[in-house]
């Protein structure tokens, strides 16, 4: 299945693609997506007519992040064997974990915020991985079990805050909008395999990066079962997983984000967004 959440910033309302590709109104069965209601969605859609519910015209409406705000954004940082050969970093030998805030989740057109602070703003294509029921200490062999469904996201980063302020990650990671998500969740059944997304980003039209998520260190399975023995994964919660060569920082010479570029990405299966940075 694939959700959206459209309307204005606060007042969005779930709706659901039917077989015929139109859009129908959830907010009868399920007032939003997001943590108070992922646990038991699929029970309350179970022998729902999904074609029955009212129409929605998509058309020119905003469409927000396609979960509502989490408890927890968990992140995966050098993930990938070819963007941690393009920083000149080791391939991690596990995980490396930071957070995001929750109010860094906008939608998948809304602005990329960028303070006068900011000189060194970069793009992260991801696959954002979204948990359905909570995850402490479960096996490998249950970590699937635990995923509700996929976005695409973006881990917008200010490198400067990041690396030369006291070297705190989540420091550079955590401005409002600094994680655009979505259009669409879609869940796990649609995506056959993770590990085989192709994803692309570009900036006011030029290719930047351009790659898959079969070159991940770490994929969904592991990050889910890894990350489920220090912290409780809770439903709702999303996990950005890493990116692929082609960030800004990883350019000779750097290149960043300045006011007024589009930044345009994609993940195959999970849909297309388009931010305007916006200086502020």
């Amino acid at each position: 299945m694939r959700f959206m959440r459209v309307g204005a910033v606060g007042a969005e309302r779930p709706v659901v693609q039917t077989h015929d590709q139109s859009w129908r109104d959830l907010s009868g069965i399920v007032a939003d997506i997001g943590p108070d209601s992922l646990a038991d969605l699929d029970a309350r859609l179970a022998g729902v007519d999904l074609a029955a519910l009212p129409m929605v015209d998509i058309t020119g409406q905003r469409i927000g992040a396609p979960i509502a705000r989490p408890r927890n954004i968990w992140c995966i940082g050098l993930n990938y064997s070819d963007h941690a050969a393009e920083a000149g970093m080791p391939v991690p030998a596990e995980p490396i974990l930071f957070t995001k805030p929750g109010s860094t989740l906008c939608g998948p057109n809304d602005p990329i915020l960028r303070p006068a602070h900011a000189d060194k703003l970069d793009w992260e294509v991801e696959l954002g991985v979204i948990i359905g029921k909570p995850a402490l200490g479960i096996a490998p062999e249950a970590a699937m079990d635990h995923v509700f469904g996929y976005v695409a996201a973006n881990d917008i980063s200010e490198r400067a805050w990041q690396i030369e302020r006291g070297g705190q990650w989540s420091k550079g990671k955590s401005y409002p909008s600094f994680c655009p998500c979505g259009p669409v969740l879609v869940t796990r059944d649609e995506i056959p395999d993770p590990q085989a997304l192709a994803m692309e980003l570009s900036v006011d039209g030029a290719v930047m990066q351009r790659g898959t998520t079969s070159t991940m260190i770490f994929g969904v399975a592991h990050i889910v079962e890894y990350l489920s023995r220090f912290v409780l994964l809770e439903a709702g919660d999303l996990i950005v997983t890493g990116t692929p060569p082609g960030v800004g920082m990883g350019m000779k010479p750097p290149r960043y984000l300045k006011g007024g570029e589009r930044v345009t990405m994609s993940i195959a299966g999970l849909g297309a967004q388009s931010n305007i940075v916006q200086d502020v």
